[in-house]
């Protein structure tokens, strides 16, 4: 038998499922907040796994694909345990802002202290109330407002064991990405827990490709883990592409933009990615590629200022074009999946 499990001075009894609301900080108003905590723990021993949303809180997608995990029938054959954290950053999601009430970015503020500031308190909390009680994590992003992101899996890809998780995801893409100060990979890392950063969508939408191939990745990676019995179906899922390096290219004028490439598209160095037009002298200014490689970010909204991002393109090794097939067939076969329930 496994031992209870231990969170916000509440037990959970192995072979239970519940629902704890960690409490936070009160709202200015003297309204209670409470960060949501799903467990499942597992009646055999395994990982012990964090799946988290809305660490920025107008980043929307991760909380649907929680959603859908959650209602998985596969989890009641669960070995080890699931901690899923739908809301990380209620504020922001109250405000449908980035950032919390102090302009702070969370995921900038790790591993936070318990006397600092909102962010610093809320960061030092997650710290020790989840992160210090898992094996592995999946932390769950969109693109920024404005900016969407084609699905890719963002990790140390030179660590053996992060690497074997990410390629599992399922995603055409991974960006083998350093840790920045203040994140919460960066401190799972100094930790020696392997955590995967999936990036897909825009900001305060739900996209659905997006969210299907999120669902399907995070069950994957659990297969993997032996969290989950092996997948029956036989489908075959080709190796993902791995990019060392990403760049954004600027826009050089400001103006009105007219987008010409789709995300995920082959682009060479010096091929045309859209216009910048004058609306004032009816001048347009061509934008074009400055590497070769695939579009995994573009800028959604027209309206740029001169050193806006404009398009994020990622370089490859390999074949580029291989990279662009397998890129449009993700997307086809996402679409054709039946949405979940």
């Amino acid at each position: 038998m496994r031992k209870y499990l231990t969170i916000a001075n509440t037990e959970i009894a192995p072979g239970t499922r519940t629902v704890i609301n960690l409490p936070l900080p009160k709202l200015s108003s003297h309204t209670p907040m409470n960060m949501p905590l799903h467990i499942i723990h597992g009646r055999k021993e395994g990982p012990v796994l964090f799946l988290s949303a809305a660490i920025h809180g107008d980043e929307l997608n991760g909380i649907e694909i929680i959603r859908r995990v959650l209602a998985t029938k596969a989890l009641s054959k669960l070995s080890g345990t699931l901690i899923a954290i739908p809301v990380v950053n209620a504020y922001g999601l109250i405000q449908q802002s980035r950032y919390l009430p102090d302009r702070r970015d969370l995921n900038r503020s790790f591993p936070g202290s318990e006397g600092g500031s909102l962010a610093a308190r809320l960061a030092n909390l997650f710290m020790e109330e989840i992160v210090t009680k898992c094996t592995h994590g999946i932390d769950l992003h969109t693109g920024a407002v404005n900016r969407t992101n084609l699905p890719q899996i963002r990790a140390d890809l030179d660590d053996p064991e992060t690497c074997l998780l990410a390629s599992s995801f399922g995603v055409p893409v991974l960006i083998n990405s350093s840790v920045r100060d203040g994140s919460l990979r960066a401190e799972t890392s100094a930790l020696g827990i392997p955590v995967l950063l999936y990036e897909a969508g825009e900001a305060l939408r739900y996209d659905e490709i997006s969210i299907r191939a999120g669902v399907s990745g995070v069950i994957n990676v659990m297969r993997t883990l032996g969290m989950l019995p092996p997948s029956r179906s036989r489908s075959v899922t080709s190796e993902p592409f791995i990019a060392r390096k990403s760049l954004w290219v600027r826009a050089h004028e400001s103006g009105m933009l007219r987008t010409k490439i789709a995300l995920g598209a082959h682009v060479k160095k010096g091929a045309l990615l859209g216009y910048i037009y004058d609306p004032f002298s009816g001048s347009q200014h061509p934008i074009y590629s400055t590497v070769e490689g695939v579009v995994i970010g573009r800028l959604e909204l027209p309206l740029v200022y001169e050193g806006d991002a404009t398009f994020h393109i990622a370089c490859f090794t390999d074949n580029v074009m291989d990279v662009a097939e397998q890129v449009e067939s993700f997307n086809t076969n996402h679409t054709d999946e039946p949405v979940s329930a």
